[in-house]
């Protein structure tokens, strides 16, 4: 009986008696990153290969509005026509200070020297950006304007180490399209180039690998026939996280089962991780992920506050929405409200994702408090300290920017956004391969293993928690990593082949 291949057995080269096919790049999954790996692989000088599990491209970058996070050198053009000056140093410290204690440094110094460079062969794809600021606190923007404020940079502690500038760069389309325009764009370049083909409804199963596990190709099904796929500079894994399979979101990221709806295209369930760890790989920051309470838009939440059950207060609210989801995630409590005025709930009901119930209402803050069986005088207190400096335009406690201090008077609400309640907490997960800023995949001892690259969300990239996120962070980091990797990729089938030709 023949061994199932899976993910995490490779199929050794020495069993390989033919190859199907012959590439110099193999690039696994049509997304964000494939298709940018592709692209600059192709003109590069490579030929290529794409599989797609899918009937059609897309991955999760078609499933997001495709905000992308980018600046630095001074400002893209779209920075620039808006009037903000961007540093790389600013965007460099803002990006570190968000990855924090699991920050590769490398890294993200690497995609803030390149960010606007990056935005300069996005457009010459053909991905439109309007010179225009959205000045609105938004989730996503669903206008035109090309920029926006997507992270925490005018909160604190960021807005005090960094000078704030917006870098999420929006797609030139009204709602949320943004992701199926730019992979339709990223789509054209590829058919585009007579040096990339793709293969659709095909499954990467394994790949090839010597026994140094040195990466020679990967074996694919097509019409549920094994192939097998020889590459001349490597196989890039661009498949995707894990957020859809459901064991190893348990093993290895257990706190985004506090989650109630995962992010992400049906394939993403860790088979490229898989892949690499079978040959080797080391996998990290697997226990962490975006996961998030949208309570903005209407924008006017943001002058709440967020309690706890002993009426604590745990953060300022003017943060970015999946850091202040991580920190009730991160609070010892059992239960978290959402406190605001009638006026600051506003539009809540038509305008806002995050779908949380109203817990309880009161003509006065003594009536929440009891509504709520919140302590004895525990609401009254922490209003009264909040207002007393609200009023001075103060926050000495969490610091909340003067712009969203309003002082708290009855009649209030109080929404109940504890996670499993029934708010909304969409996730993904954050971990994956281990690369260099190359696009390299390396083992434990952070030793390269030759022919295999890796990025997008099969890769450990720049962001790294849900602490430090900021909208188009993943498909900036996505886009730029693909081409780094696909690049690398290249290099090394056109080393190998002049190798050959010169032997």
């Amino acid at each position: 009986m023949t061994e199932k291949t899976t993910p995490t057995l490779p199929r050794r080269l020495g069993e390989i008696s033919h190859w199907d096919m012959e590439t110099d790049v193999a690039v696994v999954g049509f997304g964000g990153a494939g298709g940018c790996a592709a692209i600059e692989a192709a003109d590069a000088g490579a030929e290529v290969i794409i599989f797609e599990l899918a009937g059609g491209a897309g991955g999760s970058t078609a499933l997001s509005s495709a905000e992308i996070y980018m600046g630095g050198s001074g400002g893209t053009r779209v920075q620039r026509a808006s009037g903000f000056e961007d540093s790389t140093e600013a965007m460099f410290t803002y990006m570190m200070m968000c990855a924090g204690s699991l920050a590769d440094e490398a890294k993200i110094r690497n995609y803030c020297e390149n960010s606007a460079g990056h935005f300069d062969w996005l457009v010459s794809l053909g991905v439109p950006f309007k010179d225009s600021f959205h000045k609105e606190r938004a989730m996503m923007c669903l206008t035109d304007d090309g920029l926006l404020y997507t992270g925490s940079e005018n909160a604190w502690p960021f807005n005090d180490a960094a000078t704030p500038a917006p870098r999420g760069h929006n797609l030139y389309v009204e709602g949320d399209n943004g992701g199926p325009l730019f992979m339709k764009i990223v789509g054209e370049n590829v058919e585009r180039r007579d040096t990339i083909s793709v293969h659709y409804n095909t499954r990467a199963l394994t790949l090839v690998a010597d026994e140094h596990n040195r990466v020679h190709g990967l074996v694919v099904r097509i019409d549920q026939r094994e192939v097998t796929v020889r590459t001349h500079g490597g196989v890039v894994l661009c498949a995707g996280g894990f957020v859809m399979n459901e064991d190893m979101v348990r093993k290895y990221a257990p706190r985004l089962t506090a989650g109630s709806y995962p992010l992400g295209n049906p394939g993403d369930t860790g088979s490229g991780i898989l892949m690499g760890m079978g040959v080797g790989a080391a996998a990290i920051n697997m226990q962490e992920g975006f996961i998030t309470l949208p309570y903005y838009p209407p924008a006017s939440i943001t002058y709440g506050l967020v309690i706890n059950d002993k009426a604590q207060r745990i953060i300022n609210e003017d943060v970015y929405h999946s850091r202040l989801g991580d920190a009730i995630l991160k609070d010892n409590a059992e239960r978290h409200y959402f406190v605001l005025t009638v006026e600051q709930y506003g539009d809540y009901e038509n305008a806002s994702w995050m779908g949380a119930e109203v817990a309880a209402t009161g003509e006065s803050v003594e009536e929440l408090e009891t509504e709520l069986e919140l302590p004895e005088g525990s609401l009254v207190a922490t209003l009264e300290q909040y207002n007393h400096f609200a009023e001075r335009g103060e926050d000495p406690f969490f610091h909340k920017s003067p712009h969203w201090l309003q002082v708290m008077e009855p009649p209030l609400v109080a929404l109940d956004v504890t996670p499993g309640r029934g708010s909304y907490w969409p996730y993904f997960t954050l971990g994956g391969l281990d690369t260099l800023p190359s696009g390299e995949v390396v083992d434990p001892l952070h030793s390269v293993i030759p022919g295999l690259y890796a990025a997008g969300r099969t890769a450990c990239g720049v962001v790294r928690s849900a602490e430090g996120y900021s909208s188009g962070m993943s498909i900036g980091d996505a886009t730029f990593s693909g081409r780094l990797a696909g690049r690398s990729a290249a290099q090394r089938a056109l080393n190998e082949n002049d190798s050959t030709h010169a032997a």
